[in-house]
């Protein structure tokens, strides 16, 4: 009587075994920054792209899913202060990647009416009290080297890879053809080094191109202001973020690369 009951259920089990297994999580490619990582809602409005729009080109969306969360006006502060970094570790998982690149938007005013979105400059632990205009609260105000610690520690305490990105350069030629390393690269660069990850210098990269080809050509990129492209401009910047990537030899990201 055993006999019979058991069969039946082995072969149950053989022919729907594989609806008894856990299905795999599919890894995640996080995209957190400005307007230059995603601008206005990624739909080339105004001509204007970020590189981050076209990263799905170059990474195979079968294997990994790419959410590009970045939003334009955000520096590392309000970033974080607004809520959008909360919402993306409740879905962040073990096994998933975070690119971060901040900075273009760090260096402005502290709490004046318009924005209140910088971040003191530096990468130590000081500190200021403010009255933030924007929010009608008081804050404690950070340097830039805090919140991209806090982004890359949230990451790791996750079990997520974080991988910081230096700002992409603006078309900020000087009279001999050459462009100023961004101070905000530097920055994130030593960062990277304290904590111990991964990090693209994609500043000097593109820096190096953009000197290659020269101001007339690079004008081209940016129809409406010294910091936005056009998606040609975007287009290489995301080739760049690629070509980084792969440079990161242990990182798993590197497989998803078509």
């Amino acid at each position: 009587m055993k006999i019979k009951i058991a069969f039946p259920l082995v072969i149950l089990i053989l022919f729907f075994g594989v609806s008894f297994q856990k299905p795999q999580h599919k890894p995640v490619l996080y995209m957190i920054g400005d307007s230059t990582v995603q601008n206005g809602s990624g739909k080339g409005s105004d001509s204007l792209w970020g590189w981050g729009s076209f990263i799905g080109l170059y990474i195979n969306s079968d294997k990994i899913d790419i959410r590009n969360h970045a939003k334009g006006g955000r520096s590392s502060r309000t970033f974080l202060t607004e809520g959008r970094w909360d919402s993306i570790m409740k879905t962040l998982k073990k096994g998933d990647y975070v690119l971060m690149q901040f900075g273009h938007n760090d260096e402005g005013e502290l709490a004046d009416t318009l924005r209140a979105r910088g971040s003191i400059k530096g990468i130590g632990e000081e500190t200021k009290e403010i009255y933030n205009p924007i929010r009608k609260i008081n804050e404690t105000v950070y340097t830039y080297g805090h919140y991209m610690r806090k982004y890359v520690d949230d990451t790791k305490a996750k079990g997520a890879i974080p991988i910081i990105l230096s700002p992409v350069p603006r078309n900020n030629f000087n009279k001999d053809g050459k462009i100023e390393k961004d101070k905000y690269g530097v920055w994130a660069n030593e960062v990277s080094k304290q904590t111990g990850t991964y990090f693209i210098d994609l500043n000097a990269t593109v820096i190096k191109e953009y000197e290659a080809m020269g101001p007339e050509k690079v004008k081209e990129f940016f129809p409406k202001d010294h910091t936005h492209t056009n998606r040609q401009g975007a287009v290489l910047n995301a080739e760049s973020v690629i070509k980084g990537i792969r440079t990161l030899k242990s990182c798993g990201l590197r497989k998803y690369i078509k």
